[in-house]
């Protein structure tokens, strides 16, 4: 497919505009965490557009969820676009099929929506074993992940079989779309992954050689300049690019009992959320609908992090500093 033009995005991105209005801004999210009961809180969401599915906060937000991609894929010059963030819910998909078959349990109830492909027709292709209409990536990767699986055991070997493929796919419709602004946004997503892995390996103290295999190519930092760093390197390592910040936090938490790692985790979600909204800078094109798609996935997790702090009997302040930088 040839490469899009920014001006065959004009109306969609003026549609996205108005759109942007209704997501949840840091005055709505007060609202909701100050609400009396759940029943006011969900009040919130349906002044912002979200479905009344009478209290079922799981339904209305898969069924947001769909909407949104539904949505998008009918209004965008390039359907495609939107497959950059349904290709996780696959691979979950993926690994839920791989473990349930291996411990002979029924997958269906693990399996979420939002994916390219639709659940219940993936489980039912995967009981027939035939995988043919999916991805020759996307069929790989399940074949060798259950090869794996099932010599090893080991289902962390599995999961990273697929979460290699997954961001392979990633990389592969950026370059597709011929995007610049998505090549970006995978490389970020790389290399937050890799920040991730390192951290938690150098916490665990495993040696370098189980840090080797669970690292990801593909981001701004080479994988041989991450190995080569010493755990509290780390913020070298990545001190020139956006996720320095994370860096230099994830750098002081790599001992273990080095205390929790929620500030960490919120500043690598933070980097990639300031990454894609430099959208808000440019008045038209494939970026304006990138954008959007990160800011409603971005605001389903804010919704399920109140909800769920709300569940939990915390206090407002506590259950504000979950919560992410937002894209409105």
């Amino acid at each position: 497919m040839s490469h899009r033009k920014d001006t065959d995005y004009l109306s969609i991105s003026a549609r996205i505009r108005v759109m942007e209005n209704r997501l949840l801004t840091r005055e709505r999210m007060d609202r909701m965490i100050e609400a009396r009961d759940t029943a006011e809180a969900m009040k919130v969401l349906v002044e912002c557009g979200y479905p009344d599915r009478g209290g079922d906060l799981n339904a209305v937000l898969a069924q947001a969820r769909a909407d949104t991609f539904r949505e998008m894929e009918k209004a965008s010059p390039d359907c495609r676009l939107s497959e950059i963030f349904q290709l996780k819910y696959d691979y979950h998909n993926a690994k839920v099929l791989l473990k349930a078959a291996a411990v002979g349990e029924q997958a269906e109830r693990l399996m979420l929506p939002g994916g390219r492909y639709d659940r219940r027709q993936l489980l039912e292709s995967w009981n027939q074993e035939d995988l043919g209409a999916y991805s020759e990536e996307f069929q790989q990767a399940m074949a060798q992940a259950q090869s794996v699986l099932a010599d090893s055991g080991d289902p962390q070997k599995a999961d990273l079989i697929l979460d290699r493929a997954c961001y392979r796919e990633m990389a592969l419709l950026a370059n597709e779309l011929h995007s610049d602004y998505l090549r970006g946004y995978v490389r970020l997503a790389v290399d937050i992954a890799n920040l991730r892995t390192a951290v938690r390996v150098h916490r665990m103290g495993r040696e370098r050689d189980f840090l080797r295999q669970a690292l990801l190519e593909g981001g701004n930092v080479p994988v041989q300049t991450i190995l080569s760093a010493q755990g509290d390197g780390l913020g070298k390592v990545f001190w020139s690019g956006p996720l320095a910040q994370a860096a230099e936090l994830g750098a002081q938490l790599t001992q273990p009992d080095s205390g929790p790692l929620t500030a960490f985790e919120k500043a690598c979600d933070d980097a990639l959320t300031a990454y894609l909204a430099s959208a808000h800078r440019v008045p038209f094109g494939e970026q304006v609908v990138i954008g959007y798609l990160y800011a409603k996935e971005a605001e389903l997790t804010a919704i399920r992090t109140i909800f769920a702090g709300r569940a939990a009997g915390l206090d407002g302040d506590t259950i504000r500093a979950r919560l992410r930088e937002t894209y409105a």
